[in-house]
């Protein structure tokens, strides 16, 4: 002998009443499982360090003054004596080249 649906209902109504859980009775997919769960931005906010002034913040602050980043100048002269054995970075194309795709008939 089945149990009427209704009363299948009302039992689940008064279990959800009873334990704070969303009544559903059509199992449809709520999120409700993602939405309880304790939120995870202040943590990971907290996880990574507050970021410090850089040399660059300086400069842009105070672009009267004249200094000097070693570490900048480092970089560049690397980068002069990677160009000049043939190694640097290749030129960035200024226009497209058209001539070489294929032509739909």
């Amino acid at each position: 002998m089945a149990v009427p649906r209704s009363r299948i209902l009302d039992l689940m109504k008064a279990q959800s009443r009873i334990f704070s859980t969303i009544f559903n009775p059509t199992n449809a997919r709520l999120g409700n499982k993602i939405l309880r769960q304790r939120l995870r931005g202040p943590a990971l906010a907290t996880y990574y360090p507050r970021r410090v002034a850089t040399f660059k913040d300086l400069k842009a602050l105070y672009p009267s003054y004249e200094m000097y980043d070693a570490f900048e100048e480092d970089r560049l002269e690397h980068i002069q004596i990677a160009k000049s054995r043939g190694k640097g970075a290749p030129k960035k194309k200024k226009v497209a080249d058209t001539s070489n795709k294929k032509r739909k008939r």
